[in-house]
């Protein structure tokens, strides 16, 4: 594929939620190559590029997809942690809306890295952690206070 195909095929198959620039599609494409898992041709038509894999580059794409499967096999354990999910002697009744709203801040985290990989600002940065520990103050704050309803 191209470049521009591959933006589209990546913008297709995230339904929209990632659109690559070229910034920085090319780039990777050039480290890609320069580790020899893929090649280039060129389109003698139209002079367009277009890439495909090596063998190495086979083998480095499944490498990174075993690698992704195990990260979200980990990260699916964990969130029921996040959302109550653990059957602990919870009222699952009175868990809808924070299962609900920890399975949005879980996608948000997992679409967040993506964007955040070649775009994060020194100022993206403070405002995320400012959000993240505000979060968490009010978190803590809920947790002692149910706590101590709870030893009351």
């Amino acid at each position: 594929m191209s470049g521009v195909e591959i933006v589209e095929e990546i913008e297709r198959e995230t339904g929209g939620r990632w659109k690559p620039s070229s910034g920085s599609i090319y780039p990777l494409l050039a480290w890609l190559q320069g580790k020899n898992y893929t090649r280039e041709s060129s389109n003698g038509k139209s002079g367009m590029k277009r890439y495909a894999l090596t063998e190495e580059g086979k083998a480095f794409f499944e490498e990174q997809v075993r690698f992704g499967r195990k990260f979200l096999e980990k990260l699916e354990w964990l969130a029921p942690m996040f959302v109550g999910g653990f059957d602990l002697g919870i009222k699952q009744e009175n868990l809808r809306a924070v299962r609900e709203s920890g399975r949005r801040l879980v996608k948000t985290f997992i679409d967040l890295r993506v964007a955040l990989k070649d775009n994060l600002t020194t100022h993206d940065a403070e405002e995320i952690a400012e959000v993240l520990n505000s979060c968490a103050e009010q978190l803590d704050k809920i947790s002692q206070r149910i706590g101590v309803k709870e030893s009351a």
